[in-house]
């Protein structure tokens, strides 16, 4: 069967082939295209895979050979300007069309629905049948809890970067809904749904009730199955975040949530990794005027916070890292935390929970589907920077609690993410589609 992949990335293997630097996101992509590819022969997929491009690489058309197997790997680009994510272009369509004309798939499977090429592609296949929406994060639910309980005079701020480029908070938060009614349709319009969480599947039923749901884990990034966190190991009451550069993340509870952590034990660190909300700020130095005008206000308000719990020198942002300094973190973090408003299950909570570290976690979306509060670490009510508070400080203690904790969360992560039963699940989807 010829199965064709909509992705919201390059893949890094067609990275390679270019010679480009591949993305760090979605790495689990990476995984499961290696694992259907080296298993061709078994499973009779035919893999297509496209992806967001400008210019000449969006037109890219090509089989690849795939370095260590005799597997082959039709690729293609196609025209989308994906920091215009709200803006639906009909050449999209009409290059995605193209490709199908040319690869002539059975099925597509379209990866999250984020991004207006779904939609695009959905309609440009025209098969409801054969159309598969895997579900990643929901925009259209997400825009519902963009605010993050930021304060009236932060929202409606614009600052001098927010003016010039048109891109204020609520501006952003427009985009979401923009975005999420691209999405809904897309959803709508499919014949077959795959999620891994209630909360994804209580949503997508809602809109489409007539599409069929299947149920299907996540594999994580291949080098976090291997190795496990010790306590001994890392830097003791350091926290980690894997994202922050934006309101839904939710750094602001875990800086508000700091005056208490620091009052037992002062020697708290944060560190951040993804872009940097003062980026811009942080590189002049935090005084430089040039860096000032270029802050967002969610970055002023990052700011002010360090300055006003007195964290700035304890806040540390680390850039983008890719799979492997992403492990390192973890590994070197004594507690991580999601503080997320809204999640769907996140990646990086079951990467974390898959090295065994202790774990405190917002109970938001679809979280409860993959971490069990209680059994695998702390969940507290989102936004309750008091309960964060206490959360961390009990897994900086440690003790028999917290051993209990990682145990059964690297337990469930190892099933929830298991390769071999997901790569299994997805092939079975994918025959009962096409026969």
């Amino acid at each position: 069967m010829r199965v064709l992949w909509v992705c919201n990335i390059m893949l890094p293997l067609v990275a390679e082939y270019l010679g480009m630097e591949a993305s760090n996101k979605e790495g689990w992509l990476s995984g499961l295209s290696e694992t259907i590819l080296n298993r061709q022969k078994e499973n009779d997929i035919e893999l297509g895979v496209c992806f967001p491009a400008a210019g000449e690489l969006a037109e890219f058309g090509q089989e690849i050979s795939v370095s260590g197997t005799d597997a082959k790997l039709n690729a293609f680009g196609f025209y989308e300007d994906v920091q215009r994510a709200e803006v639906y272009e009909e050449k999209t369509e009409k290059r995605l069309r193209e490709i199908m004309d040319l690869f002539k798939p059975d099925m597509i499977h379209c990866f999250g629905t984020e991004f207006p090429h779904t939609l695009a592609a959905v309609k440009a296949f025209g098969h409801r049948e054969r159309t598969l929406v895997g579900i990643q994060g929901l925009c259209s639910i997400y825009a519902k809890h963009f605010r993050a309980d930021l304060p009236e005079d932060v929202w409606r701020r614009i600052t001098f970067r927010d003016f010039v480029r048109k891109d204020d908070l609520r501006r952003q938060h427009e985009k979401f809904v923009q975005r999420g009614a691209y999405e809904v349709e897309a959803v709508q319009r499919a014949g077959h749904i795959t999620g891994r969480t209630n909360w994804d599947k209580k949503y997508t039923g809602e809109w489409n009730p007539d599409a069929k749901y299947h149920f299907m884990n996540e594999t994580l990034r291949s080098n976090f199955y291997e190795g496990r966190w010790e306590e001994g190991s890392c830097q003791k009451y350091s926290v980690f975040l894997s994202q922050g550069d934006y309101p839904i993340k939710g750094l602001h509870y875990l800086l508000q949530a700091m005056p208490e952590i620091l009052r037992e034990y002062p020697e708290t660190e944060i560190y951040v990794a993804g872009n940097s909300i003062i980026k811009s700020a942080a590189q002049k130095g935090i005084a430089g005027i040039k860096g000032k005008l270029k802050l967002e206000s969610y970055g002023k308000y990052i700011l002010q916070l360090l300055k006003n719990t007195g964290t700035l020198p304890k806040v540390h942002f680390l850039g983008r890292l890719d799979a492997v300094r992403m492990k390192e973190q973890y590994l070197r973090s004594h507690v991580y935390v999601c503080s997320s408003s809204i999640e769907n299950s996140s990646n990086s909570v079951g990467e974390a929970m898959l090295l065994g570290m202790p774990v405190v976690c917002a109970d938001v979306g679809g979280l409860a589907d993959i971490f069990a509060g209680g059994e695998d670490g702390i969940f507290y009510q989102a936004g309750d920077v008091g309960k964060l508070a206490e959360a961390v400080k009990t897994m900086f203690a440690g003790g028999e609690e917290v051993e209990r904790y990682r145990s059964s969360a690297r337990a469930h992560a190892q099933k929830n993410h298991d390769p071999q039963k997901n790569y299994a699940r997805l092939v079975e989807i994918y025959r009962e589609i096409v026969q």
